[in-house]
């Protein structure tokens, strides 16, 4: 007998995803340390019952399960879909076979996203817009469009009887641990994470959707992701600064080095900066966890990029480092680039070339060839210093 703890966080509304404790990356991309979760949510009005979001491939079984023990799935009324990533909507067909009378429920753009995935019964799908709710006797759904949070159709879902608010990727965690943010002393750093590697890219339109939901009352913050927060300042503080590009006097120092002479010089930068009362932050990229450098991109005020050249151009670790710095689009103002050769360079420009579109101010650039001498390692104090004083300012 399949036994499932089914935790009820409003009355008559349960959270019915997964979680998937053994998953160690996520989109071929980002490591998972602690897992994650996939949550998806049924609220039970007195009229009618409608389900948000489902779960990730492998995990379907599991909530039917779960839905039918605390409801009926074959008489589910509405499947409503915030997002249409797979993660999130993969269950969309199967549920919709199990539950024949229920409506598919979206925005026009969210029906597009996801007929790329499923094939949608046409009189099955009821489009909705900002503002639009449906009433489940007792229990209101409104929905809030939320465009590239992180794709164009992303929407959020309020519950206003019980003032919980479904933001599916907004405000997430990658981690299995815990319900809800009260069991997880350490949750921020992991929030902080996630939002670095999904969300930093499109910190204006996260901004906006502050400004969207700040007039609501918010009694529940319900992602697709990781806890519920019970407590929602807990989360919202530290999106509002992130969203509004707020950074730290802290340097992020992110290198490869092959024979030690970029290691060198990245770890002077690293003293100078120390001693001018910067905070230092450095990853070693050839054995560093990617999503910790994504985290601490989120609020650093400098990089510094220390590449080696391989065959005419950057490092191939180092090239992957710098192309992610430059996809995730961080809210540095300032950059430093070291680099390192023995019979030919190339490094340099190639980075540079890289960074260019983040319209960072590049303070310095050193490179040199073979080991670096006395005169190399007085030009990166001479850099660091002159880097320590604009961060400060």
């Amino acid at each position: 007998m399949e036994t499932y703890n089914i935790p009820e966080i409003a009355r008559n509304v349960f959270s019915v995803g997964s979680k998937d404790w053994n998953c160690r990356m996520f989109d071929s991309l980002i490591p998972l340390p602690e897992g994650t979760s996939y949550n998806s949510f049924l609220v039970k009005g007195e009229k009618k019952t409608a389900l948000i979001d489902t779960v990730n491939p492998g995990f379907e079984e599991e909530l039917a399960v779960k839905i039918n023990m605390v409801s009926d799935l074959e008489k589910l009324d509405y499947l409503i879909m915030n997002h249409a990533e797979p993660d999130h909507s993969n269950a969309i067909s199967f549920i919709l076979e199990k539950a024949p009378n229920a409506l598919f429920v979206t925005t026009e753009k969210g029906v597009k996203m996801a007929k790329l995935y499923h094939e949608l019964p046409e009189d099955r799908i009821k489009i909705i817009a900002e503002g639009d709710s449906l009433d489940l006797g007792g229990k209101t759904l409104r929905f809030i469009e939320a465009p590239w949070l992180h794709w164009p159709e992303t929407m959020f879902t309020y519950l206003p009887e019980d003032q919980i608010l479904f933001t599916c990727d907004f405000f997430g965690a990658h981690t299995a641990q815990g319900i809800y943010d009260e069991d997880i002393e350490d949750l921020i750093p992991f929030a902080k994470r996630y939002y670095g590697e999904i969300m930093m890219p499109f910190g204006k339109m996260g901004a906006k959707a502050l400004e969207k939901i700040k007039d609501l009352d918010i009694k529940i913050i319900a992602p697709s992701h990781g806890p519920i927060y019970k407590d929602p300042g807990r989360i919202i503080g530290p999106y509002a600064k992130w969203t509004a590009g707020k950074t730290e006097n802290k340097a992020l120092i992110v290198y490869v080095s092959m024979w030690g002479s970029t290691r060198e010089m990245v770890r002077t930068i690293a003293e100078t900066l120390l001693q001018e009362g910067v905070d230092v932050r450095m990853y070693d990229l050839a054995v560093s966890d990617i999503g910790d450098v994504a985290r601490e991109l989120v609020d650093s005020r400098a990089i510094i990029l220390g590449v080696p050249t391989v065959l005419g151009g950057m490092h191939p670790v180092a090239l992957y480092g710098a192309s992610l710095v430059k996809a995730l689009n961080p809210p540095a103002k300032y950059g430093v680039v070291f680099g390192s050769f023995g019979w030919g360079g190339g490094a340099l420009k190639q980075a540079g070339e890289i960074l260019a579109p983040l319209k960072m101010e590049i303070v310095g650039t050193h490179q040199v060839k073979g080991r670096a001498k006395e005169e190399d390692l007085k030009k990166v104090v001479e850099i660091g210093r002159e880097l320590a004083q604009k961060m400060k300012a």
